[in-house]
C-alpha cells in the first residue's frame, strides 16, 4: 500500500491540493504537494514516477506521462445508450428488481455507475486510501452533473477492506440482494488462448494496475466469493471470457459476450 506520495499543482489550485493532502494525511498516506509552473504534457514526461496532480479538474493519478481519474462524466453517453434490455450486465445483475447491490472491488466505479444509472442501489467499497479519494472526488463532481446527479444519489462510497467489510455483515446478518465482484487482475488465472488474446491494457488500467500491484494490495478475490455467496441471493462475477471459475467453483448461470462473460451464483431459490 502507498504509504507516500507527491502532488503537484499549479499556484490557482494550491488550497484545493491542500484540501486532498489533509485528507488523504487522515486515510493514511503522507502527501508532499509541489507547486509547478503549468501542469502540461511535457512536464508529465519528464516527471515519469507515479504522483498525484490537482489541477481545475479535480484530483489525478499521474505516472509515465500519462494521467488518469475515474471520469464518470465521460461515461454519460453510455450511460444514455444503456438499457436494461442491452446491456448483459443488467439481466446477470437482475437490474429491473432495483436490487440492493454491493460492488466490492470497485476499480474506477463505471460498472457501479451504469447499474446506478440501470436501477440499483450501490454500495461501492474500496480500500485503497488513494482510488478511494479518487473515487469520493469522482462522485463529488458527478453530483454537480444534472444528469449524473440523480444517479449518484444511488452510490454509496464505502471506504473499506471488502474481505473484512463482507465479514461485518455476515456477522451483522445483514444480506445483500446482488454482490458484484470484477477482480482487478484476471490475466494471472487466464488459460493460455485467453492469454494470446488478450489486448493491450488501456491507459486507465496501466496506472491503476501501478497503484495497485499485483504482488500485494490487490489480488485474484477467492476469498471474496466465499464470504459473498452467505449473504447475497446471487453473486455475479465478471470474467475475460477465457478465464477459469473464481476460486475454481463452478457457476449456477453464465451470460456470455463477445470480450467477458458473468458468472452467476445463486444462493436463494
Amino acid at each position: 500500500m502507498v504509504s507516500e506520495i507527491r502532488l503537484y499543482t499549479e499556484t490557482a489550485n494550491l488550497e484545493k491540493a491542500q484540501q486532498y493532502q489533509a485528507v488523504l494525511s487522515l486515510r493514511g498516506v503522507e502527501v508532499f504537494v509541489e507547486v509547478v509552473e503549468k501542469l502540461a504534457a511535457r512536464f508529465f514526461r519528464l516527471n515519469p514516477e507515479m504522483a498525484l496532480c490537482v489541477d481545475e479538474n479535480g484530483l489525478w493519478l499521474c505516472a509515465n506521462g500519462m494521467k488518469m481519474q475515474p471520469d464518470w462524466q465521460a461515461e454519460i453517453p453510455r450511460l444514455k445508450r444503456a438499457s436494461l434490455k442491452s446491456e448483459m450486465i443488467a439481466r446477470a445483475c437482475n437490474l429491473a428488481e432495483k436490487p440492493n447491490l454491493l460492488d466490492a472491488t470497485a476499480g474506477l466505479g463505471h460498472d457501479s455507475l451504469l447499474m446506478a444509472h440501470l436501477g440499483a442501489n450501490v454500495t461501492l467499497v474500496e480500500r485503497h486510501p488513494i482510488l478511494f479519494t479518487l473515487l469520493e472526488d469522482a462522485h463529488q463532481q458527478a453530483e454537480k452533473d444534472p444528469f449524473l446527479a440523480k444517479v449518484v444519489a444511488r452510490i454509496e462510497l464505502v471506504f473499506a477492506d471488502s474481505a473484512e467489510y463482507l465479514q461485518q455483515q455476515i456477522a451483522l446478518d445483514h444480506r445483500f440482494d446482488v454482490i458484484y465482484l470484477d477482480p482487478m487482475f484476471p490475466d494471472r488465472d487466464q488459460n493460455q488462448q485467453a492469454k494470446k488474446k488478450q489486448a493491450q491494457v488501456k491507459k486507465q488500467m496501466q496506472l491503476l494496475h501501478l497503484l495497485l500491484p499485483e504482488d500485494g494490495d490487490m489480488d485474484l478475490g477467492d476469498y471474496l466469493l466465499d464470504f459473498a455467496v452467505k449473504i447475497a441471493d446471487r453473486v455475479i462475477v465478471k470474467r475475460p471470457r477465457l478465464a477459469v471459475f473464481l476460486a475454481e467453483q463452478t457457476p449456477n448461470h453464465q451470460w456470455q459476450g463477445d470480450a467477458c462473460r458473468f458468472d452467476a451464483y445463486f444462493t436463494k431459490a
